[in-house]
Parts: C-alpha cells; sequence; structure tokens
C-alpha cells in the first residue's frame, strides 16, 4: 500500500516523520512508500485488520526495527544517528505491560523514573497511581493485580514519564468503560500540552486532533 498522512505545524513544532518507508515481514510485503508527518498536538491513529503491519510501523518509528527501505525522523534528524536522544522523548508501549511483576505497583513507576532519569517523588508516584484507581494497592505485587489494574499502572507512568512522544499498541486494551474514559482524558492533555501520540487501536477514538491512516 501507499499512503501519505500530514498535519500542519509551526516552525516551533515537534514532528515524528516517516518518509518512504517499506516494511516486509517474512516475504510478505506489509507497506511500501508509506509517508507520515504528525506534529505537535496532534495525534495518529493506525488502523487496519490484524497483521496488516500495524504493530510493524510502530516498531518502525520507536526504532525497535529498521524499515526495508526509507527512514524515520525525529525534528529533522534520523533517529538512526542519535537514538539515545530520541528515546529520551519518547514513551513506547506495546502489547506486552512491560512490568517487573515481582515489584509493587509504586516501585515499578520509581523504578522506571530512575532509568529514565525523571525526577519523581514519592508524593508524585502515588498521586499518579491514586488518579487512576489504584489507591489501597499501590504497595502489592503487580502479580497480584488484575490485567486491567496493570494498564492502570501503565497510565500512571505515562502521567510521570515526561515524554513528548507517545506511541501506544492497543492502549485501550483490558480497560473497563470508566478506564477507557480516563485514559482518553490522559491523551487529550497530552496533546493539549503540545505532546504527539501515535497509536493503535481497533475501537474509535474521539480525540480532538487526530488523522486516521488505515493499513
Amino acid at each position: 500500500m501507499t499512503a501519505n498522512i500530514s498535519t500542519t505545524s509551526s516552525k516551533n513544532d515537534l514532528v515524528l516523520e516517516g518518509r518512504g518507508l517499506r516494511c516486509v515481514r517474512g516475504e510478505r510485503q506489509l507497506f511500501t512508500d508509506l509517508n507520515i508527518r504528525i506534529t505537535s498536538g496532534n495525534c495518529l491513529h493506525v488502523r487496519g485488520e490484524n497483521g496488516v503491519g500495524k504493530t510493524s510501523l510502530l516498531r518502525l518509528l520507536t526504532g525497535l526495527s529498521k524499515p526495508e527501505s526509507g527512514e524515520v525522523f525525529w525534528c529533522d534528524h534520523s533517529i538512526a544517528i542519535d537514538p539515545a536522544t530520541y528515546h529520551r522523548e519518547l514513551l513506547f508501549l506495546g502489547h506486552r505491560d512491560a512490568l517487573k511483576e515481582d515489584l509493587t505497583a509504586l516501585e515499578n513507576l520509581q523504578m522506571y523514573a530512575a532509568l529514565d532519569d525523571v525526577a519523581l517523588s514519592q508524593e508524585q508516584a502515588l498521586a499518579a497511581l491514586w488518579r487512576f484507581g489504584l489507591r489501597g494497592r499501590e504497595n502489592l505485587s503487580v502479580n497480584c493485580l488484575s490485567a486491567g489494574q496493570k494498564r492502570r499502572v501503565l497510565m500512571a507512568r505515562m502521567l510521570t514519564r515526561q515524554a513528548k512522544l507517545w506511541i501506544l499498541d492497543e492502549p485501550f486494551n483490558a480497560l473497563d468503560i470508566e478506564a477507557v474514559h480516563e485514559l482518553r482524558n490522559l491523551i487529550i492533555e497530552h496533546i493539549a500540552s503540545g505532546g504527539l501520540v501515535v497509536l493503535t487501536s481497533h475501537q474509535e477514538v474521539h480525540i480532538p486532533n487526530v488523522q486516521v491512516l488505515e493499513l
């Protein structure tokens, strides 16, 4: 497939671009000549049937995989040149919850803050967990939490990570109606503050400034 997605920008915007991206898995070409451009205050919703390459595209945009051809740019710089700088601006949440099962919800937030070199007080971490309905569960091991509660821990990490670019693979999975509403509001807040979001979802995404890419 060939597609072009772009959002308008000003000279001060942060910009994520994929130029001429081609992705092959095994002997199958998933997409080719794919151009996307998303700027501060915007969201790109990637949609399509299972197997069309949604997760593969997200992995290209994060730098976890390399395209067969084409290149990904962050603010006009190839992410391959200085991946460490790019990853400081990036929060990626994939299908796996990426939480340490033997640590508590609070300890997970504190651990990731330390790894990301983000200043996070215990009060801030607790406030984030409580915002997403985990009051009274902050000191439980993650392996004692339900799938939905684990997703709420990840929502707290989104809030505390301080990354400008969020790349989210099916973030609404395993969430009840209330949590879906809370996550939607969190994404809207991030966009309103000048952040960028790229996400996959089988659900309709009712978010301002959203562009849809059908793979």
